[in-house]
């Protein structure tokens, strides 16, 4: 039988209790012990001890009522841990420098076009505005989560193929981790979007979900008992490249009839009668006056969307399916009629009692969000 050494067990009890206020947030040392199942003495010993790290710091809250002294809250110090956000999508990116406890220090981002969209440019154009930032802030950022829309290798971060920005066999996190001088971890940007909403979204609570993003193409991201599903060398979640219409239009992936050529965003463009290629806003607006007539418009492409939630549905279980992205400048009404149809439609949601289908309500912060978490896997436990 192997027993733990003390130093061992005190290690992890502080790093469960950075996760705990990281994740959480704020909260008083009889809350953290009961969270963590362990005696106040203990509590206080590593709550000082991290107070005298710079890590976190203990105040009365504001809004301290009623007779006798207040509980102190433990309050993360953000900028006690600094990792590197970036988010590669198909006509943009983004970076951002997230403090401990999540919350967003700084920010950036830009277009890509035509040649800004090719590897070398866009490595180079995070590498730069990653040290502008840094410098502005006067912070250092001590790791660096990257996502991208496509299929990645998680051991080393190669992206093997990115097919909407036109990638393939990039040695991306290799690159970055040379030109940053830090650890990088990538991946694909649905399964960071998960993360995101498992630790600070709808997903909260939730042991078993799925988050389904429209973008120009549609992906994945799984938590299954409580913890992101990585699959095979960390390929997994192209759930946009079922087929679910045999016949059906071509895909840049070489099947055809892929769910994503049936509700991707060339999808929904030919459902709202617009150009295929045209700007993200004008979508989003043309979906906002639709008001009550959503169900006409956009019939057959619920019907599609509806399809293939119930294959997710039916496959996977979740207790519930965030939707993110464009989907979620959908009106209220079709997410509702969509819910009820897989509701009525999947027998393993019958079996749940009903499945929960939800937009996302992170915004445009989801995947930097989630490609920060990715990154401070590593690093709460070296605080």
């Amino acid at each position: 039988m192997t027993v733990a050494r003390p130093d061992e067990v005190r290690r992890f009890n502080r790093s469960s209790l950075l996760r705990l206020l990281h994740t959480g947030g704020p909260a008083t040392r009889a809350v953290l012990a009961t969270a963590l199942g362990l005696n106040r003495s203990t509590i206080k010993m590593l709550v000082d001890g991290l107070t005298e790290d710079g890590v976190v710091e203990e105040k009365v809250p504001r809004l301290a009522r009623g007779a006798g002294r207040p509980s102190l809250l433990v309050l993360p110090q953000p900028q006690a841990a600094v990792v590197l956000a970036v988010d590669v999508q198909v006509e943009h990116a983004g970076i951002a420098l997230v403090g401990f406890g999540g919350q967003i220090l700084g920010r950036n981002s830009w277009n890509l076009r035509g040649r800004q969209r090719e590897p070398d440019e866009v490595i180079t154009h995070v590498a730069e505005s990653a040290a502008v930032l840094a410098a502005d802030l006067d912070l250092s950022p001590v790791a660096a989560g990257v996502c991208v829309p496509g299929v990645v290798r998680r051991a080393d971060g190669l992206v093997h193929t990115a097919a909407n920005l036109c990638w393939g066999e990039v040695a991306l996190g290799q690159r970055l981790r040379t030109v940053l001088n830090l650890p990088v971890v990538v991946g694909n940007d649905a399964e960071f979007g998960a993360l995101a909403e498992h630790v600070r979204g709808a997903g909260r609570g939730s042991s078993d979900a799925v988050f389904v993003s429209a973008d120009v193409g549609v992906g994945g991201g799984i938590i299954a008992q409580g913890a992101l599903l990585r699959g095979s060398a960390g390929y997994l979640g192209e759930i946009g490249h079922m087929t679910v219409n045999p016949g059906g239009r071509m895909c840049h992936c070489g099947n055809e009839g892929c769910w994503e050529t049936e509700v991707g965003e060339a999808a929904l463009c030919r459902a709202l009668g617009m150009p295929e290629h045209g700007p993200r806003g004008a979508i989003v607006a043309e979906l906002r006056e639709l008001h009550g007539d959503w169900e006409t418009q956009l019939r057959e492409y619920l019907d599609w969307l509806t399809l293939g939630l119930v294959n997710v549905v039916n496959i996977l279980g979740p207790e519930l399916v965030v939707l993110g992205d464009l989907f979620t400048s959908l009106p209220d009404g079709a997410i509702d009629h969509v819910a009820e149809q897989v509701r009525r439609r999947s027998m393993v949601s019958r079996a749940l009692g009903g499945v929960r289908i939800e937009k996302s309500r992170l915004g445009a912060d989801l995947k930097l969000l989630g490609a920060a978490e990715a990154a401070f896997e590593g690093v709460l436990t070296m605080l």
